[in-house]
């Protein structure tokens, strides 16, 4: 009887957490980017009241000498090449934009990788600036060599730079990929000397992480595993942020990333496998800890890597995906009913 109790209350809790989770509905998508041999890896970010979005263009997945071209649109529709970063020999990859915090520049956080053919020599992170996004500093090295800064963000509680690296070889330097990675947290006060943080204790190879600061305060990552059983983890910090707990997440994950939305929602993309198979662009609700599919976005294949921006009341979401034949970059504009906006 206590059993049939327990699963009749399991139930009730599912039914009521699916009718407050948010709805959603594709207003549009439409692809904006497709001109070179192969385009990935989005973020989305709006300064002065223009959308950024900015990709890497390089002649496939891996290898190369990767540029990061940038396109500006002041609505969302339309949308016109504005600016390159490049580094000649290095491929620059997975970009990622920031606004400083004075809000006057945008930061652009990318890896540089050296690669011969499609082997990895050797990495180390880039960042450049902009005052207009149309021209940018000569990117400069980050950290050590190894490390892999893939993603900052601006803490409104203390005005800093906080972001989380991870490095494959933290032991020997490489160049053979070591069987545990290492993830750890770094803060700035500009984004040009970072100073280490906390050590993050997951398992299983982590690697591409977001961390972000909630309207409480406190600070959430969402991690990429590549080791065990390849499935997400998420972690939960408050000031000074040095001590994270951890949740295991059901599903696997590929170029995270998450928005907390005026009334508090939290929404998160990712690649994700949902309603058909193989992997597609989906979007999920957020809590600290737990994370549950909410919408697949026309995708498949080489895909993912969102950017995600809030503007009049609509989600909108930049990533990249080879369903119609050839990697390409999309912007979607989605609306959640579900969701107060200011």
């Amino acid at each position: 009887m206590k059993f049939v109790l327990a699963l009749l209350l399991s139930f009730i809790v599912a039914l009521s957490a699916a009718a407050q989770a948010p709805q959603a509905e594709i207003v549009s998508v439409q692809k904006i980017w497709d001109k070179a041999p192969h385009q990935a890896f989005t973020d989305l970010i709006r300064f002065k009241n223009l959308f950024f979005c900015c990709f890497r263009e390089g002649d496939g997945h891996v290898g190369g000498d990767g540029v990061i071209r940038i396109l500006i649109s002041s609505t969302g529709d339309n949308w016109v090449d504005y600016a390159t970063v490049a580094e000649k020999g290095t491929d620059l990859r997975d970009p990622k934009l920031e606004i400083t915090p004075d809000g006057k520049r945008l930061y652009l956080l990318c890896g540089g990788s050296v690669y011969e053919g499609t082997t990895l020599k050797g990495r180390r992170p880039r960042y450049s600036t902009s005052i207009d996004g149309k021209i940018w500093t000569p990117p400069q090295k980050l950290l050590a060599e190894g490390d892999w800064l893939w993603r900052t963000v601006v803490n409104p509680a203390d005005s800093k730079f906080y972001g989380v690296s991870y490095n494959c070889y933290p032991t020997t330097g490489g160049p053979k990929f070591e069987d545990e990675w290492s993830l750890k947290s770094y803060t700035s006060a500009d984004g040009s000397v970072w100073q280490l943080s906390s050590i993050m204790q997951v398992p299983g190879q982590p690697n591409e992480t977001t961390m972000r600061f909630l309207k409480d305060g406190s600070a959430v990552a969402l991690v990429r595993r590549e080791g065990g059983d390849r499935k997400g983890a998420l972690g939960v910090a408050k000031a000074p942020y040095r001590e994270w707990t951890w949740t295991q997440l059901p599903v696997p994950l590929g170029g995270p990333n998450f928005i907390e939305l005026p009334d508090g929602t939290i929404i998160a993309g990712s690649r994700g496998f949902g309603s058909t198979p193989g992997p597609h662009m989906v979007l999920y609700t957020m809590t600290p800890t737990s994370l549950a599919p909410l919408l697949e976005l026309p995708s498949g294949g080489d895909c993912s890597y969102p950017g995600l921006c809030w503007h009049e009341g609509h989600l909108y979401v930049s990533y990249y995906s080879s369903h119609e034949g050839k990697t390409s970059i999309y912007v979607a504009k989605v609306k959640l009913p579900g969701v107060k906006a200011p």
